[in-house]
């Protein structure tokens, strides 16, 4: 049986699960996410998420101003694949012309979802409205989704944060106002724009939209799921249909596959070695400097290769890391990368 508010159901075997909808995207069991990231959620780290078990991802969010007035590399954002479906494309703005066109142009590049994005909390957005600079302008972000709805034949959702600061806590009632424009699903990130990125992530507000009986629509949890323990916990403790997960991916596309072992059989799998996961980075490097080109895919590259785990721990490694992150030229990276792989092979 399958439940668009993804309560929870009891079978005839008497096994009691929880499936989440959007729309008509049946999204399985208990999903997870990737969250839309500027600089980070390009096709290829999608598709690598997606490979290791991502229920749904996300593009780069794409400010709608700039889509309206055709620039190209706004444009390019918007280029889907049919592998990794469902996909949804996010687009931010403040002009609510701007967000309904920007909207129609979306749709017709065929994602399965349009996510408008009022939380990012960087100043270039949010000190300009838009983003999470929405939260300080209520009435106008229930203007545009409501508009945006209207406009669009796919299901619709939001992706915001709990408000503007500790002073303003507004997403119990901003929920309900959120649904009633007709939105199908919304993500809540547990923090105020005000934090940032910074302390952390507070579910109890996520947990209690989610418990209001007014709300039949899938909330999707995000903030600080760095772990497969992690998840578990924002399932069972808050009740979320979903969560999502953002910056604990860079250099980590596997930590879907570790989420989803962990949910589906509670255990991790063995062969997802260290070897492994640097064939992944390895792979990554090659989509960059293939898609884009090689300078380019290296400086694109390394951000994962900074933030990745599998280095964690190991001693002397600091010039290594700076070397892996200075090399300007394909073979030069993989160079460095293989030696990594000797060293602690060896070991």
């Amino acid at each position: 049986m399958l439940v668009s508010s993804g309560k929870h159901v009891t079978l005839q075997r008497e096994t009691t699960i929880i499936i989440m909808r959007i729309g008509q995207i049946d999204l399985g069991e208990r999903p997870v996410f990737l969250a839309p990231m500027e600089d980070v959620t390009d096709i290829g780290f999608r598709l690598l998420c997606k490979r290791f078990g991502a229920s749904m991802v996300y593009t780069e969010f794409v400010s709608a101003e700039a889509l309206v007035r055709d620039v190209k590399t706004t444009v390019r954002k918007l280029q889907i694949s049919d592998v990794e479906r469902p996909v949804g494309i996010q687009i931010y703005g403040r002009d609510l012309d701007a967000m309904v066109e920007a909207a129609r142009i979306v749709e017709q590049a065929g994602p399965d979802v349009i996510d408008l994005n009022f939380g990012c909390p960087v100043k270039k957005v949010a000190g300009k409205g838009a983003g999470a600079g929405m939260l300080q302008n209520i009435p106008k972000m229930l203007e545009i989704t409501r508009e945006v709805v209207k406009a669009v034949r796919l299901p619709v959702t939001v992706k915001t944060r709990l408000g503007w600061n500790s002073e303003q806590l507004v997403i119990t009632t901003l929920a309900e106002q959120l649904q009633d424009c007709g939105i199908k699903a919304l993500t809540i990130h547990g923090r105020t724009r005000s934090q940032m990125y910074t302390g952390e992530a507070d579910w109890t507000l996520i947990g209690e939209v989610k418990r209001n009986p007014r709300i039949t629509i899938p909330i999707i949890g995000n903030g600080d799921i760095t772990s497969a323990e992690d998840a578990q916990r924002a399932f069972d403790e808050y009740g979320v249909d979903g969560i999502m997960v953002g910056r604990a991916t860079f250099g980590r596309p596997w930590i879907f596959k570790e989420i989803r072992d962990y949910l589906d059989h509670g255990i991790s799998d063995p062969a997802l070695d260290f070897n492994a996961k640097l064939n992944t980075l390895e792979e990554l490097l090659r989509i960059n400097v293939e898609r884009i080109d090689e300078q380019r895919g290296i400086i694109h590259t390394r951000r994962h290769l900074a933030a990745t785990p599998i280095y964690k721990g190991i001693p002397n490694f600091r010039q290594t890391r700076i070397a892996m992150l200075r090399a300007e030229h394909m073979d030069e990276l993989l160079s460095i990368l293989e030696e990594t792989r000797r060293m602690l092979n060896k070991d």
